[in-house]
């Protein structure tokens, strides 16, 4: 049997975190455990092949929805059936990784999901000391740049239709009974 088939049947590869510094949660749920197992198994797979290093699948604690319904209406209250629905979950932690290889980890996910298994992804990106200061700069910068768009906010059409209609709204003909100019 050829070695990539025999892999198939082995335990995922994973790599060692180098610092543990945690860069992306993914939790997949399900309600089958046949599909969030398989579908975990494929992401650790995947995370190993982008050199990531990951722990997990851990087991979180399923979520039990119960409903309880009548068998029909008016008389027969007495006659109720219930209803039950379990959702499975598994969180997949990825330490130390690169935020750009940890997006194009979640988008092959992505690309390739299985049926019945939702994501939810938390990632955590990490900046030097000072990114404070270099914010305000480009705060600053984004004000100017903005400042002539936020005068003209709520209107539809560019400046120049609003000065026209302006200048027509203080024309003879359209003051009836004002002869004061209206503001601007």
């Amino acid at each position: 049997m050829p070695r990539s088939v025999q892999a198939v049947y082995l335990k995922p590869l994973k790599r060692k975190a180098q610092h543990g510094y945690p860069s992306c949660d993914l939790q997949l749920r399900s309600y089958s455990v046949r599909n969030v197992e398989f579908y975990a198994d494929f992401a650790l797979r995947a995370a190993y092949y982008l050199h990531l290093p990951v722990l997990g699948p851990i087991p979180l604690p399923r979520v039990t929805e119960r409903w309880t319904v009548p068998r029909s209406n008016f008389v027969n209250k007495t006659s109720q059936e219930n209803f039950e629905r379990i959702t499975l979950r598994r969180l997949i932690q990825v330490l130390d990784g690169h935020p750009e290889t940890v997006e194009i980890w979640l988008a092959f996910l992505r690309r390739h999901a299985y049926y019945g298994v939702g994501m939810k992804a938390n990632i955590w990106e990490h900046e030097s000391l000072g990114v404070g200061k270099t914010m305000d700069v480009s705060l600053e910068n984004l004000k100017e740049n903005l400042e002539p768009k936020w005068a003209h906010f709520g209107r539809r059409k560019n400046p120049a239709t609003s000065e026209r209609v302006y200048d027509m709204m203080n024309e003879d003909s359209l003051r009836h009974n004002s002869d004061a100019p209206l503001s601007g």
